[in-house]
């Protein structure tokens, strides 16, 4: 392959990258929690840009909230336990409720709601689902990582002395493994983010730590959504 027909794949990689709205949507969120541990709270020109960012991001996430109410009237998937299929139901109803409230808050910020009051009271409980969420994220990947760990030993038994590395099914299941720890990483940020956002902890949780952690729960993002190349076939 030339490395004209390279840059090409390469570029139409990207071009199928940012013509999701989910990683547009991601990348401002790094531009937007950057910005925010570059002010750390400080008025300035850092601030304004978290503050215009995350307006932004509001109107990317409009009717998203569609996508967890339909996955929490979907069947789980056979065989999951029902503590695990409780908590993945839980984490689809809170950030359902967290994208639909934020919409209100959309709302208020661009005039067409005036009950400011109710917005600030309705941006605060959407912050709380957002937190709820998180948590029901972080501890679904516990338990599917646990049910990993116990199929992954369960299969080394099985193939014995053989390179497992050399078994498609061992591959998967340690590629599998990896997806689930980084997602629990995240997901444990974006419980630390919550944490920021409510003020729970301001004395230890200060926006500058806010900003850091959802910087970088926003670049797992970016990673997590990147387009897989082909893989080549061997002969």
């Amino acid at each position: 392959m030339s490395r004209l027909e390279t840059t090409r794949a390469e570029l139409g990689l990207v071009v199928v990258y940012l013509n999701k709205a989910e990683a547009r949507d991601k990348i401002c969120r790094a531009i937007q929690y950057g910005s925010k541990f570059l002010s750390d709270g400080q008025a300035g020109t850092a601030q304004n840009v978290d503050k215009s960012t995350s307006l932004a991001r509001k109107v990317f996430r409009l009717f998203k909230f569609v996508n967890d109410l339909h996955a929490l009237i979907s069947p789980v998937p056979k065989g999951t336990p029902l503590p695990l299929a409780l908590l993945g139901k839980s984490k689809n109803a809170l950030l359902s409720t967290f994208l639909f409230l934020d919409q209100i808050v959309w709302l208020s910020r661009t005039g067409i709601y005036k009950d400011k009051e109710g917005a600030e009271l309705v941006g605060r409980i959407s912050l709380f689902c957002y937190l709820g969420s998180s948590v029901c994220t972080s501890l679904v990947e516990i338990g599917e990582l646990a049910r990993l760990s116990t199929s992954i030993k369960k299969l080394e038994k099985e193939i014995g002395n053989k390179d497992k590395h050399y078994n498609e099914q061992y591959r998967a299941r340690l590629e599998k493994s990896s997806e689930r720890s980084l997602a629990l990483i995240k997901a444990g940020m974006d419980v630390v983010v919550a944490f920021g956002l409510l003020q729970l902890a301001p004395k230890k949780v200060t926006p500058r730590v806010t900003g850091a952690f959802g910087f970088a729960s926003s670049l797992i993002s970016c990673y997590q959504l990147l387009p897989s190349h082909p893989k080549s076939k061997t002969v």
